[in-house]
């Protein structure tokens, strides 16, 4: 993809404009978040490897700032902003968000919308998915195929394996990013740190509790940044070496357990089946969540949605940390390598990890604008 042209960009405005005035009509009010924004909650959320796609500055005191690369994270930044943090908030957007990409500008042009405090969790997923399908309808997207997943169960399934915390996020996160398991669970890459004494220590404390030292220790030291890395990056990596030194990884059991665990995908309804038989038979103790999964599935029927044509997968997370539960994606049928057109999901843990007292039930939906074509423009 090269350079947009100025009558494509005009296209993917208009065609935002009348997802907007939908998500608007729907009773979501309009935010803007600025344009620069902190840099550090999107290496916190996201880790190291987004780095190398964010557009970066400094501020006037020398914080290091962002042009920001999503709306989710600013718009909850806003949410908790407020003074009554635990009234429900429903919010929509459009406007350019940034990331370097190979043959492009880097700039995306992007609505969405987001609920905030909203505790009928599964109807709220339903809600979010329909309006966010409906949106894109009305900016000229046809038909699109949904593949949906659950955070959730996903995170339920590893760790009712017993995985120690290491393995959980990095099983995780390489089936966010599609790798397969034997590649997951290969420890070839994972060299011990010569410094064996500050990682056996870590290897006894708790994540966040361990990243936090490493932080103060990088900071009493006068440490910014070393290689490009932030303290927390190179908190991150020094925890990866040290759970690779105490931890041997899944035994043979747990690796069958994950590999049919991902192998479920399909309808939703034998999913679920699917689902259940692996808990059954793997005597793992993931009742709620499924339980959660098919009250979801029920509201999207009940929507109105086209739920026979959804697509379980078992293994599709997205690879951020705050996801929590319900998550899609939604492609053009006719386009199938291509990128989705609108993605988004359940994400309850963001709240905390941007530094409130507690989660806030919150779930959205972005609709990427520049992967509609311009002359679907309504």
């Amino acid at each position: 993809m090269g350079q947009v042209s100025s009558a494509a960009r005009a296209a993917h405005r208009a065609a935002g404009e009348q997802a907007l005035r939908y998500f608007e009509n729907a009773g979501f009010s309009r935010v803007e978040p600025a344009v620069l924004q902190p840099t550090a909650p999107f290496l916190d959320m996201s880790g190291e490897d987004i780095r190398g796609r964010l557009f970066l500055t400094q501020g006037p005191d020398g914080e290091e700032l962002c042009l920001r690369p999503d709306y989710t994270i600013p718009v909850c930044l806003m949410h908790l902003a407020q003074t009554a943090k635990s009234k429900e908030t429903r919010a929509c957007y459009l406007g350019p968000v940034f990331r370097a990409r190979a043959h492009s500008d880097g700039e995306l042009l992007q609505t969405g919308l987001e609920s905030f405090g909203r505790r009928d969790i599964e109807a709220a997923d339903a809600e979010i998915l329909s309006l966010a399908l409906a949106g894109a309808e009305a900016a000229g997207a046809g038909r699109l195929k949904v593949r949906i997943g659950d955070a959730r169960v996903f995170d339920g399934v590893i760790g009712a394996l017993g995985l120690p915390e290491y393995w959980r996020r990095r099983v995780r996160r390489g089936a966010a990013r599609g790798a397969p398991l034997d590649k997951l669970l290969n420890r070839s890459g994972l060299t011990p740190f010569s410094k064996a004494g500050v990682l056996a220590a870590l290897e006894r404390a708790d994540h966040d509790g361990a990243k936090a030292l490493v932080q103060d220790l990088l900071a009493i030291a006068g440490i910014s940044t070393v290689g490009g890395r932030s303290p927390s990056e190179i908190a991150d990596r020094l925890l990866e070496q040290a759970a690779s030194r105490a931890d041997a990884g899944p035994g043979e059991p747990q690796t069958q357990a994950l590999a049919r665990f991902l192998a479920i995908t399909g309808h939703p309804d034998a999913a679920s089946q699917a689902l259940r038989a692996l808990a059954k038979d793997a005597g793992l103790d993931i009742g709620k969540a499924l339980a959660s999964f098919d009250e979801r599935v029920g509201f999207l029927a009940a929507s109105g949605l086209p739920i026979d044509d959804f697509t379980y997968s078992a293994g599709f997370v997205r690879d951020l940390d705050y996801y929590t539960g319900f998550v899609f994606e939604a492609f053009d049928p006719a386009r199938p390598e291509a990128a989705p057109v609108l993605g988004g999901g359940r994400y309850d843990g963001l709240a905390r990890k941007l530094g409130a007292d507690e989660e806030t039930p919150a779930v959205g939906a972005a609709i990427w604008l520049d992967r509609l074509k311009p002359e679907t423009a309504r």
